[in-house]
């Protein structure tokens, strides 16, 4: 069971692929993405129990050669993640949209996780820096004040460690929107 998420950011893509296959082959772990993101940084993305996410977490710093730009560990991740990271989330849009932009990919993962433990929200996806500059957003929907009180609360957060970039709470979006976006 998929309980925790690991990540590693490296500004060089020989050193990511590296920590790509390193990861896997150290511990019992999911690779959920591992890509190029801009500007030509390699993310390595990665899930399983939390001792196994460590020791991959461990193998992978130990490989990047003092390429790694960021990493992290989230333990306890909410279940709806796992599927807003890959863009498969099955829902029916509804209500609000919240969308919250993030300077890094690692803050975007920790947005998606905070959203759904806060209201009852619906996580649509979390969008880690591919074609996006390096910079990362999470989309999410429900009722005006659930998806209000994710949105505040994950700006809170962010705000805090200096990784938000922007938010946004849309009451009523247009068809054309949610046609769009989920």
């Amino acid at each position: 069971m998929k309980k925790a998420v690991g990540l590693l950011e490296y500004r060089s893509v020989t050193r990511g692929i590296v920590g790509a296959d390193t990861v896997v082959k150290a511990a019992s772990v999911e690779l959920l993405q591992a890509a190029t993101v801009c500007p030509g940084k390699f993310l390595v993305l990665f899930a399983g129990d939390v001792g196994s996410v460590q020791s991959a977490m461990e193998a992978g710093i130990a490989a990047s050669e003092g390429v790694l730009i960021d990493h992290f560990l989230l333990a306890n991740v909410h279940e709806a993640v796992f599927p807003a990271l890959s863009a498969t989330s099955i829902i029916e849009p509804k209500g609000a949209l919240g969308v919250i932009e993030t300077f890094t990919a690692a803050a975007a993962v920790v947005a998606g996780d905070i959203a759904v433990k806060t209201a009852q929200v619906d996580l649509i996806e979390i969008r880690l820096a591919r074609g996006l500059g390096g910079k990362s957003f999470v989309t999410f929907c429900g009722d005006v004040g659930s998806v209000a009180m994710a949105v505040e609360a994950v700006a809170k957060s962010l705000a805090a460690e200096g990784t938000l970039l922007d938010k946004a709470v849309l009451p009523a979006p247009h068809r054309e929107v949610w046609e769009r976006l989920v």
